[in-house]
């Protein structure tokens, strides 16, 4: 099991921790395309979705989403936190400060810093 921390409200929406980055989402499902949508505030990204939030389809679909922006398989990416709320929790397992690097420009028109800790 992927160990995880809880982040405070007033936190970036993303945290390397014992090798294992944890990012903070604000999901929209049931739009009409699955692509990020930038920042939600200060503390979370956001993430539209196509998936409907029925049967857990929503999660499955953002942990697909996800594990494919970063390159992993599904099984690195968890959603630990927020199954039947639009906020939620994911920690991914293995990711490449490189391709973190990437994906957070693409995200964010002016991204921190993405080295680990």
């Amino acid at each position: 099991m992927i160990k995880w921390m809880m982040l405070a409200r007033n936190e970036s929406p993303w945290h390397w921790e014992q090798g294992c980055l944890t990012l903070r989402l604000h999901v929209q499902p049931g739009a009409r395309n699955t692509a990020w949508a930038g920042l939600h505030g200060p503390g979370a990204f956001k993430v539209r979705l196509a998936a409907p939030p029925v049967d857990g389809r929503a999660n499955e679909a953002l942990i697909a989403f996800v594990a494919q922006a970063l390159g992993l398989p599904r099984r690195s990416v968890q959603l630990v936190r927020g199954q039947t709320t639009r906020e939620k929790t994911l920690v991914a397992q293995g990711v490449d400060p490189v391709q973190w690097q990437a994906l957070l420009a693409h995200i964010t028109p002016d991204p921190p810093a993405a080295e680990p800790r």
